[in-house]
């Protein structure tokens, strides 16, 4: 749906429900078609508005905070299934009053709870993150699988064999990536965590398979699927949080200034690429622009400047079809996964607010955030009251 945007207040996320109903029909077909269960990851989504139309098609979410499960309690329903690099005393009779599966990052974490998880025997299943070593993503902020990565049990300590009282197998190594990624990294889990897998009752395929993309391999990942199921009789899991709303949704915002600086034009926007798109700076990447593109050699693009104070706020260059003035709405695509959950209010800037283009053009304003949101994380009575 290509909407101006004239109505929308700046700035704002803006998530298209005609675009997430078409991600959710195709996540429904690899539900149906390779039997197994896709649930949401709430790291990289967690919009809880749409959780209606979201769950009318996925049975459940994936938490690795106390906060996310509470959310996924309240707000989704269905199964939730735990999985975190560390489990805090405090936190465990929780997860186990709400869990339907849980997968511990290490050996020592799941002695450490075994007995309480194995208090709960049929309530809650618990399982093994392992770490197959085998690496498919070229960033390494965003690679679980790099060398000496503290996340997921490697073959050699589980000597090959799951653990007593585990029921399943857990790996989350790709990020962003296709089928055929998917494929060579089940190549290593299987040469290197066969006989556990003979054991398991289930197994987590975790996230990062960005199966809405397009040209994305659908049907080999049904295939894939469909041949480990048959081979090992498990139950599979995939959870995805991109791939949910992946082209989903815009972030809305406004030019406030021109500056042109020894031969350097800048565009200062009323939105922050550290505080509200952290992953532009992070992996990394730069997002498409709305009637914008990247430069010839012999073009001087329009940088792009964000409203904190950090000298490396800013992103560029961009050429628009007509130089933008000051008050132009500037809309960057695909920017509902990973940035409102990844949002700060650094520096104090105003938050986008969060809003909902209907399947109908009509748009809905979720919330909006002020002074108050801004102070509520920084205290709270003061010093020698």
């Amino acid at each position: 749906m290509n909407a101006d945007y004239a109505n929308v207040p700046s700035p704002c996320f803006v998530l298209e429900e005609a675009r997430l109903r078409e991600n959710l029909t195709l996540l429904g077909r690899v539900q149906d078609e390779s039997g197994a269960k896709v649930i949401l990851a709430l790291k990289g989504f967690a919009l809880f508005n749409t959780f209606p139309l979201i769950r009318a098609r996925l049975p459940g979410c994936t938490v690795s905070s106390p906060h996310e499960l509470r959310l996924a309690r309240e707000e989704f329903g269905g199964e939730i299934h735990a999985c975190a690099p560390v489990y805090r005393d405090e936190e465990m009779d929780e997860y186990l009053a709400s869990v339907s599966h849980i997968s511990f990052n290490s050996l020592s974490q799941w002695s450490r709870f075994k007995s309480r998880v194995n208090a709960r025997v049929g309530r809650v299943s618990p399982g093994i993150r392992v770490n197959p070593e085998h690496s498919e993503v070229g960033t390494a902020l965003y690679d679980p699988a790099r060398p000496g990565s503290r996340l997921g049990v490697t073959a050699d300590e589980l000597d090959g064999r799951l653990p007593d009282g585990m029921e399943g197998l857990h790996f989350h190594t790709l990020c962003e990536c296709g089928a055929d990624a998917l494929a060579r990294t089940w190549t290593k889990v299987e040469e290197r965590f066969g006989p556990a897998l003979q054991q398991a009752k289930w197994l987590n395929l975790g996230g990062g398979h960005l199966i809405t993309r397009e040209g994305y391999d659908v049907d080999g990942l049904i295939d894939l699927i469909r041949d480990i199921r048959a081979r090992y009789d498990v139950e599979v899991f995939l959870e995805p949080g991109a791939a949910v709303v992946w082209r989903t949704g815009v972030l809305v915002s406004s030019v406030l200034d021109r500056i042109e600086r020894r031969g350097v034009r800048t565009l200062m926007l009323d939105v922050s690429f550290a505080a509200h798109m952290p992953d532009c700076l992070e992996m990394p990447y730069k997002p498409e622009v709305r009637g914008a593109r990247d430069p010839a050699p012999d073009e001087t693009g329009w940088r792009l400047g964000g409203t904190t104070c950090l000298a490396g706020d800013e992103l560029g260059a961009y050429v628009f079809e007509q130089d933008p003035d000051i008050g132009a709405r500037i809309v960057f695509e695909d920017m509902m996964h990973y940035t409102v959950v990844k949002t700060t209010l650094f520096n104090g800037v105003p938050h986008p607010s969060l809003g909902l283009l209907r399947a109908d053009g009509t748009f809905e304003l979720l919330r909006q955030f002020g002074y108050e949101d801004y102070r509520n994380r920084l205290g709270g009575n003061p010093l020698g009251s």
